[in-house]
């Protein structure tokens, strides 16, 4: 009977040889859509960083629209009314010469933890921190 089981259950008749196309030419059609995704990421990417820039170069305007009272004036004419009317701020109050010195060596301790890459911002960093040093040493440091 076992013989029988072993003979009637023979292995099953092998399949398809696995084909040997590689898998850029197996999926061929899905290329062009990939680099197409990839390219349009890139250039959102690259408008939107662009996008941030600018407004870092506009934010003192927008700084002095967001001061004013919001009357429901535009921002375009509220920007032409803040040269008529100065915005009101709290006088400065002068820091401590004691205080200056510690944050003035504070900033060169983090001037001196900058690792630099070309030689240019190397020359850079370097005149910083001559000016730091020299701020430091100073009998009066200037009012900024």
């Amino acid at each position: 009977m076992s013989s029988q089981a072993a003979s009637s259950a023979s292995p099953p008749p092998p399949s398809s040889p696995p084909s040997k196309e590689s898998l850029g030419r197996r999926y061929k059609f899905i290329w062009p859509l990939l680099i197409a995704v990839n390219f349009s990421i890139g250039a959102y990417l690259y408008t939107r960083t662009n996008k941030e820039e600018k407004t870092e170069v506009d934010e003192p305007a927008t700084a002095v629209s967001s001061t004013l009272p919001s009357t429901g004036i535009s921002t375009a004419s509220a920007g032409h009314t803040s040269t008529s009317t100065p915005a009101i701020r709290d006088p400065v109050k002068p820091i401590p010469v004691d205080q200056q010195r510690e944050l003035l060596k504070w900033i060169l301790e983090e001037k001196r933890k900058v690792k630099t890459k070309d030689p240019q911002e190397k020359k850079q960093n370097n005149e910083e921190k001559a000016l730091l040093k020299q701020l430091i040493r100073a009998k009066s440091i200037p009012y900024l």
